[in-house]
């Protein structure tokens, strides 16, 4: 695959939120960093199932990311091991892609739609992005406002889903996706 100019610039930004310390590296800890703080934000202690199953898929990919990202296998994963992984294939397809990124979102439904109407407020759109991703509220704010397509003031799932893909899949600099984790470094 070949990893344009604005895709390098999208997956510098991606491995950032993935990079919950900030040491420069993704490592396990991250993983189970960023998901303790989601737990927290939303009231959620360890062993409630929607967080307990957020953490196994957390793990998850940490375990794939690790097998095919971490080239010299000392536990981490650095930002260019992160995007040689996405140039050899770490994504196949957007239909590949949804079938291995709809149980994340939904469990990050599970945990964020605290009214269980299928649908996050701007509100729930904001804590789980900041609390798992380190996203800041004005960014979350308009990332959300992008995603609201008819205005009323939610999203659901698919509005999730639909932008992920086009983060990954659309070289688009004015797509919703393009936007999916707050605006890009220049």
């Amino acid at each position: 695959m070949e990893i344009s100019p604005f895709l390098d610039r999208k997956l510098t930004r991606r491995f950032d939120t993935f990079d919950s310390d900030g040491d420069g590296f993704i490592a396990r800890e991250d993983f189970e960093l960023s998901v303790a703080r989601l737990g927290r934000e939303f009231g959620l202690e360890p062993e409630t199932p929607p967080l307990r199953r957020l953490t196994e898929l957390s793990l998850g990919l940490w375990a794939h990311l690790s097998t095919v990202a971490d080239a010299d296998a000392d536990g981490r994963i650095t930002v260019r091991e992160y995007k040689k992984a996405f140039a050899d294939g770490l994504l196949e397809t957007p239909d590949s892609f949804d079938d291995g990124y709809l149980p994340f979102l939904e469990a990050i439904m599970a945990i964020a739609d605290e009214d269980g109407d299928g649908r996050l407020s701007e509100d729930e759109q904001v804590r789980w992005t900041g609390a798992l991703m380190g996203m800041p509220e004005t960014d979350a704010k308009e990332v959300f406002r992008r995603l609201d397509h008819d205005g009323n003031g939610h999203i659901t799932t698919d509005d999730l889903l639909e932008a992920i893909r086009e983060f990954y899949f659309d070289d688009h600099p004015g797509s919703t996706g393009s936007w999916l984790l707050g605006p890009l470094d220049p």
